[in-house]
C-alpha cells in the first residue's frame, strides 16, 4: 500500500539498502516501506501495520521507529513509541529493541467522565494500542452486556511482576548499558509496563550456572562464614537497586529459597530426594531457619527490604526421586512444624518481624490438603503465616475450582499470590517459540482466572532469557516474555509481556476487584473478564477474545454504555471515571 505512493528516491534508497544496515544483496529480502503520503489517518494505519514485517535492531531500525512516532503524531494518535515488529511465522510477531530505539508506553492518563481508553493487543498486531470513546445512552442494549456490580467487592490486588534469577542477570547484563537501561525501563519505569514485584531465588536455582548455597562450610550451625554470593553481590542486587531506581512505584520483593546447604540434608546432595536432617527444633533445623533471617539481613546491608518470604520453592520437589535440580523436601507437616517451631520465631524475633511468611509455593493440585494442615485450628505455625503461593505447572490436573476456591472459603484470612509460570516447561514444549500470541493467551488466562478466585497478584518467573531459554545450569530451558539474543545487543518483547502489560500497568497495588455481571439475549459470551476499582477510583476492565471471530459487547457502569466490539485473538483494557 504505501510502497507504491513512496518518493522515488526513498524507493530507489529502499531497494539498494535494509534495516541491518547494509547493501542489500540480490533476492534478499527488504523491509516494505511505510506510507509517508497517507490520505487518511485510517489508511496511514493499516499501511503502518505492515510497514515493519522483516527488521533487525540496528541504527536504521531506530530511524525508523522515530520515523513512525512522527507519523503517529501528525495523526493524532498517542500511547508512545510504536512497536518495530520481527515476524518468526505469519502470525509470530516480537518487538525489537536495542540501545538507540525501543517501544514505549505512555503514562496512564484519564479522559473525562463520559469518556473512556481502550489499550488493544492482538494476534495480527496491535501492542497496547491505545483509543479513545464515550460513553452512549442506553437506548440500544447490544446483545451481550457486561455489567459492573460495584456492590460486589472481592481482594484487594498487590500487584505483578517476574523474578531476577542468576540467568536472567547474566542476560540483561550481557547487553550494552544503553540496552540494558531500554529492558529494564520496559518492565519496571512508567513508561514501561510498571511491575511492582520482584521474586528472587534466596541462593542458586537452576536458573544458575552452578549451585550454590550462602553457607558451604559443613557443620557451621552458627553460620559463622554465612555471605553472599557473587551472583548476589555483581548481578541480582544491582539489578534490583536499577529496577526499583526506574520505578515510581513502590516495588514489593519476594524472596523464594530452592534448597539449604548441601551438609543440612539427608541426602547430602543439591538434587534429588532430600529433606533437612533431624526434627523440627533440632540443630540444624534453627540453623536453617537462622539462614533466612541473615539472608534478609545481608540485602538490608543494601537498602533491599523484602516484603514477604516463602518457606520453600516447591517442596514436594525434594520428595521426588532423582529430581534434576536444586530442592529440598518437606511434607505438609514437616513444613507446619519447621515454621512453628524454628522459622517463624526465627522472624519472629529478627528486625524482620513485619515480613510475610509465605506457605506452599508450589503447584496448586496440593490445595486444599496442603493448606488444611499447615493452618489447622491446633497448628501452632498459623500465626507465623501470611499468604499461600501458587504455581502453574500441573494446572492442568488440578482445576481452580476444585483447589484454589476452597483454599479461599476455608481460610479467608490467609491471601493467595501466584508465585511462580513460564511457557515451555512440559517435556512436549519446545523451551522458546518467539512470537507466540498463543503463548501470551496462556498467561492471560491464568492471570484472569485466578484474579477471578481472590488471587491477589501474579509474578512471572524469568524476567528474560536467552535465544535458547537459558542459561541453566540442568538445561532446564523455557520461554520468558523477554529474550535476548546478545550477538546483535538485541532483545525481544513477547506476546506474554503484552498480555501481562494488560494487567500490570493498569491495576496499581491497592485496586479491588468488583462484579461484573453478563446479560446477554442468546448464545455464550465467549469472552473471558475481570473489573476492578482502582484507588484513584476509576474502573478497570480487562476483556480476553481467545475465539477466532469479532465479538460485539457492551460495558455498562453508572456512567452510562460503552458500545464495543473485540477482535478475533485480542484482548483489551477499558479505563474511565467514575465521577
Amino acid at each position: 500500500g504505501g510502497w507504491r505512493r513512496a518518493p522515488q528516491h526513498l524507493r530507489s534508497a529502499a531497494a539498494g539498502w535494509d534495516l541491518r544496515g547494509g547493501a542489500r544483496a540480490p533476492g534478499e529480502k527488504v523491509l516494505f516501506w511505510p506510507c509517508f503520503l497517507c490520505a487518511s489517518s485510517s489508511e496511514f494505519s493499516a499501511d503502518l501495520g505492515r510497514a515493519t514485517s522483516e527488521i533487525m535492531c540496528s541504527r536504521q531500525a531506530s530511524v525508523l521507529g522515530w520515523c513512525f512516532l512522527l507519523l503517529h503524531m501528525a495523526h493524532g494518535v498517542t500511547g508512545g513509541l510504536p512497536c518495530i515488529r520481527k515476524y518468526f511465522g505469519r502470525d509470530s510477531i516480537v518487538c525489537v529493541c536495542n540501545s538507540t530505539y525501543c517501544d514505549t508506553h505512555d503514562p496512564v492518563s484519564l479522559p473525562p467522565v463520559g469518556s473512556f481508553i481502550k489499550y488493544e493487543s492482538s494476534k495480527s498486531g496491535n501492542r497496547l494500542a491505545p483509543s479513545r470513546g464515550v460513553f452512549q445512552d442506553r437506548t440500544v442494549t447490544p446483545d451481550l452486556v457486561l455489567v459492573l456490580e460495584t456492590t460486589e467487592q472481592y481482594q484487594t490486588v498487590k500487584g505483578f511482576g517476574g523474578s531476577v534469577t542468576d540467568a536472567a542477570c547474566i542476560n540483561i547484563l550481557s547487553l550494552t548499558p544503553a540496552t540494558q537501561n531500554n529492558l529494564l525501563r520496559s518492565y519496571f519505569s512508567e513508561d514501561g509496563i510498571e511491575y511492582n514485584m520482584i521474586r528472587t531465588p534466596m541462593g542458586s536455582c537452576d536458573f544458575s550456572t552452578r549451585p550454590y548455597s550462602y553457607a558451604d562450610w559443613p557443620e557451621d550451625y552458627e553460620l559463622e562464614k554465612f555471605s553472599l554470593a557473587m551472583e548476589d553481590l555483581k548481578m541480582k542486587i544491582p539489578v534490583i537497586q536499577r529496577a526499583k531506581a526506574m520505578s515510581k512505584k513502590p516495588i514489593s520483593l519476594l524472596a523464594s529459597p530452592w534448597t539449604s546447604p548441601i551438609w543440612m540434608k539427608t541426602n547430602n546432595d543439591w538434587k534429588g530426594r532430600g529433606f533437612l536432617k533431624g526434627e523440627a527444633g533440632s540443630k540444624i533445623h534453627k540453623a536453617w531457619a537462622n539462614y533466612f533471617v541473615r539472608f534478609l539481613d545481608e540485602y538490608a546491608k543494601y537498602n533491599l527490604t523484602f516484603w514477604a518470604i516463602t518457606a520453600e520453592n516447591e517442596p514436594t520437589a525434594g520428595m521426588i526421586a532423582n529430581y534434576p535440580f536444586q530442592c529440598l523436601g518437606f511434607t505438609p507437616e514437616q513444613q507446619r512444624d519447621f515454621i512453628a517451631f524454628d522459622l517463624g520465631p526465627a522472624l519472629a524475633n529478627s528486625s524482620h518481624k513485619d515480613i510475610r511468611l509465605i506457605i506452599l509455593d508450589d503447584n496448586r493440585v496440593q490445595l486444599p490438603h496442603w493448606a488444611k494442615v499447615v493452618l489447622s485450628e491446633d497448628s501452632e505455625a498459623r500465626r507465623y503465616i501470611h499468604g499461600i503461593g501458587l504455581h502453574w505447572y500441573l494446572d492442568f490436573i488440578a482445576p481452580i475450582e476444585d483447589t484454589v476456591a476452597p483454599t479461599h472459603q476455608l481460610f479467608p484470612d490467609y491471601f493467595l499470590l501466584f508465585t511462580e509460570a513460564c511457557t515451555g516447561s512440559l517435556f512436549w514444549e519446545q523451551a522458546v517459540v518467539l512470537g507466540s500470541w498463543d503463548r501470551g493467551n496462556r498467561y492471560s488466562r491464568s492471570i484472569l482466572a485466578n484474579l477471578n478466585q481472590n488471587v491477589i497478584g501474579w509474578v512471572d518467573w524469568n524476567l528474560a532469557l536467552d535465544l535458547e531459554g537459558g542459561p541453566n545450569w540442568v538445561k532446564n530451558y523455557v520461554d520468558s516474555p523477554i529474550i535476548v539474543d546478545v550477538g546483535s545487543d538485541t532483545f525481544y518483547k513477547q506476546p506474554m509481556f503484552y498480555h501481562m502489560a494488560h494487567f500490570s500497568k493498569f491495576i496499581p497495588e491497592g485496586s479491588q476487584r468488583i462484579g461484573l455481571s453478563i446479560v446477554q439475549r442468546y448464545g455464550t459470551c465467549g469472552l473471558e473478564h475481570v473489573a476492578l476499582i482502582r484507588p484513584d477510583g476509576a474502573a478497570v476492565v480487562i476483556i480476553l477474545n481467545q475465539t477466532g471471530k469479532t465479538i460485539s459487547f457492551g460495558l455498562s457502569d453508572k456512567v452510562g454504555l460503552i458500545e464495543a466490539e473485540i477482535p478475533p485473538n485480542s484482548i483489551q483494557t477499558y479505563l474511565w471515571k467514575r465521577e
